[in-house]
């Protein structure tokens, strides 16, 4: 009898090896847009050994055949065999996915701090290039391999260095395969931004770039630093002098590891575009991420604490970040030892830590510098007590306009202070416990919290007429300040009350199943909600690491998401000397079972908190429409049955 064609047996399970995962899913490693991200990837490589005191200069060749070359003159890829492989590093570096040098960061690693990570960015150069060429000058030695596609065309290849070699460095040249990328051409601009800046934040160290179709050569060499590149920059005229500097830990630091802190230079501008860049490990983070948030923590702090102490606050004006910040541009260069970023592209730091790592820099500096310029300070307090106003006498505007609406306001909403949707935000908790943790735990000024009681209807198939005869729905409806509406509808959004509408559930089945139902809610009569941005998921942990203390460093509380962010802090744990058995891991069975301060830290603080915005994903609103209707309508089953047979295996179910 024929197998049908169809079939799903033991032989349709593959297995990819080696660098196939790359090619199979290009976007899950680099941007394929343009080859630019994995020319990055090299050139961060270079950057490393720079950054790590052992290469002064980096050039970066536009063949006229379309490849790349990017030079460096720092210890070379070492060549000889791997002890456990058996094969030649070189040869491991560029097939390899997790092969490389930056995951042993204790004493005696190779490099201390670095932007390359993971072990994963020069194999995926490999991966989508239709050949590279790697050379390495170490040890009176020249060492050459090429790769096609991947693979490796001539292997390893060695010679005495002649008088004419260089001592010692690394040259790579990569042809970019188009078949992977939207288009082959590299952005020029990014690339020369991406340059610069390289020798913005290595001060000393030559960046050069040469392109032989044009003839053109580029080279930049900042001996100033962040404060020159910022300057040349800036759009507007500073209205006080910058303020720069830089604080790094030493060996005595309770909280951080030798050597992790950050250099800045600030600038304040009424007028012009603000210029904000930030970078962890010479790494560009252009979503910014954790260190941005610890540099304007910095900057509030010692601005608050300025015009406090001299009392220039006017009477009945509050004070936000978001009015020191509004007008500062900056550049930040953070050194972290183990920094976690949002995905390989590493385009926002997310590591908790770098908040308070940067603020605690920068705040007293700032704070001192100001006492210091007391003119400057006062300039500065002008314009920022102005935006805070402006701000303001917005926000009465719209309370104005809204009239008494505020009147009917579900019973059991524990609104916020403030009128401005732009930054408050309204939290939909699973159940009350839990709600009064949130309430005691939020930040009262921006953060409204509004409990749930047990599952929510199910809405996908309530007419909309009949939606508010179910109280909690009535309350979110409510709450929020727009009324039910349908996806071609042109809903009145002025009434919008708050500018995230937060779910927040536990980070078990029954919490997931109550976001689902949410979700249902908001796509099916929200959704321009969802299309404005308006809508969020936020993501509590899972557990809870209690470290004891060691030597200097204090007992801390660390938290995980999920299985892996917890066998990632066990891991650092390790590092530092504190062995598995010694740390104590709690499973918060739900957010009832947080305290206040706990809640805060992990789940509502801006700073820290893991907050999911919702958005249409790889599928259309047709296709989206198409499957929640078969996992939400009530005629469905077998629909469901087929989508759980098809998926059952892609999952793992925690019971």
């Amino acid at each position: 009898m024929a197998t049908p064609t169809n079939s799903y047996s033991e032989g349709s399970i593959r297995v990819l090896k080696g660098l196939e995962p790359v090619k199979q899913r290009p976007g899950m490693y680099t941007r394929t847009d343009n080859p630019l991200h994995i020319i990055q990837e090299v050139l961060d490589n270079a950057a490393d050994e720079a950054l790590a005191g052992f290469g002064k200069k980096i050039r970066v060749i536009l063949h006229t055949d379309g490849s790349v070359s990017i030079e460096d003159d720092g210890r070379g890829i070492p060549f000889g065999l791997h002890p456990e492989e058996k094969a030649p590093v070189i040869e491991l570096v560029f097939t390899r996915l997790h092969a490389g040098g930056k995951f042993d960061k204790g004493q005696g690693g190779a490099y201390s701090f670095s932007g390359g990570l993971h072990g994963v960015g020069v194999s995926v150069t490999n991966a989508l290039s239709r050949r590279m060429e790697a050379t390495s000058w170490r040890e009176g030695k020249v060492a050459t391999m090429v790769f096609e596609g991947g693979d490796v065309t001539q292997p390893l290849k060695t010679r005495a260095q002649g008088a004419e070699d260089r001592k010692q460095g690394t040259t790579v040249r990569v042809w970019p395969d188009p078949k992977y990328f939207e288009s082959s051409a590299l952005p020029m601009n990014e690339l020369v931004h991406l340059l610069r800046s390289k020798a913005v934040l290595m001060p000393g160290v030559s960046v050069t770039l040469v392109n032989e179709k044009s003839k053109d050569t580029q080279s930049w060499q900042y001996k100033g630093g962040l404060t020159d590149y910022l300057m040349q920059t800036l759009q507007g005229e500073p209205v006080i002098p910058l303020f720069d500097g830089e604080g790094y830990a030493d060996g005595n630091s309770e909280s951080f590891a030798e050597g992790e802190g950050a250099a800045w230079a600030v600038a304040f501008t009424e007028e012009g575009q603000p210029v904000r860049e930030s970078y962890v490990n010479l790494i560009p983070t252009s979503a910014g991420g954790t260190h941005d948030s610890g540099l304007r923590d910095g900057l509030f702090t010692a601005v608050k604490s300025f015009i406090d102490l001299h009392a220039l606050l006017p009477k009945g004006v509050k004070l936000m970040p978001e009015d020191v910040f509004a007008r500062a541009s900056y550049v930040l260069s953070a050194k972290v030892l183990d920094p976690q970023f949002q995905d390989q592209i590493k385009e926002r730091l997310n590591s908790r830590d770098a908040v308070r790592l940067v603020s605690s820099f920068v705040r007293p500096t700032l704070e001192l510098w100001l006492n210091q310029h007391v003119e400057h300070g006062k300039k500065l307090a002008e314009i920022v007590i102005r935006a805070a106003q402006t701000r303001q006498r917005a926000g009465q505007k719209v309370e104005k306009r809204k009239g008494s609406g505020v009147a009917v306001l579900p019973g059991k909403l524990t609104d916020c202070e403030s009128r401005d949707i732009a930054s408050n935000e309204v939290f939909l908790v699973e159940g009350d416990s839990a709600g009064g943790s949130a309430k005691m735990g939020r930040d009262k000024e921006l953060q409204a919290v509004l409990p749930l009681r047990g599952k929510v209807l199910n809405t996908w198939e309530v007419e909309r007429d009949r939606l508010f005869a179910n109280t909690e729905i009535h309350d979110i409806a409510v709450a929020i300040g727009v009324d039910p509406h349908g996806p071609h509808d042109e809903p009145d959004l002025s009434g919008l009350r708050y500018g995230k509408v937060c779910i927040l559930s536990d980070a078990d089945v029954d919490g997931s199943h109550i976001q689902v139902l949410l979700l249902t809610l908001f796509f099916r009569h929200f959704p321009k909600l969802i299309d404005a941005g308006h809508v969020y998921v936020a993501r509590p942990p899972l557990f809870r690491v209690d470290v004891p203390a060691r030597g200097k460093k204090p007992a801390a509380k660390m938290y995980a998401l999920d299985d892996g962010e917890l066998h990632a802090i066990l891991d650092k744990c390790a590092k530092d000397g504190v062995p598995q058995e010694k740390c104590q891991i709690s499973r918060f069975k739900g957010l009832g079972e947080m305290n206040a301060e706990q809640l805060w830290e992990t789940t509502l603080n801006p700073d820290t908190r893991r907050l999911l915005p919702v958005q249409l994903g790889q599928m259309d609103f047709a296709a989206t429409e198409n499957l929640i209707a078969q996992l939400m309508g009530k005629g469905e089953a077998a629909a469901r049955r087929e989508l759980m047979e098809i998926h059952g295996d892609s999952i793992e179910i925690d019971v």
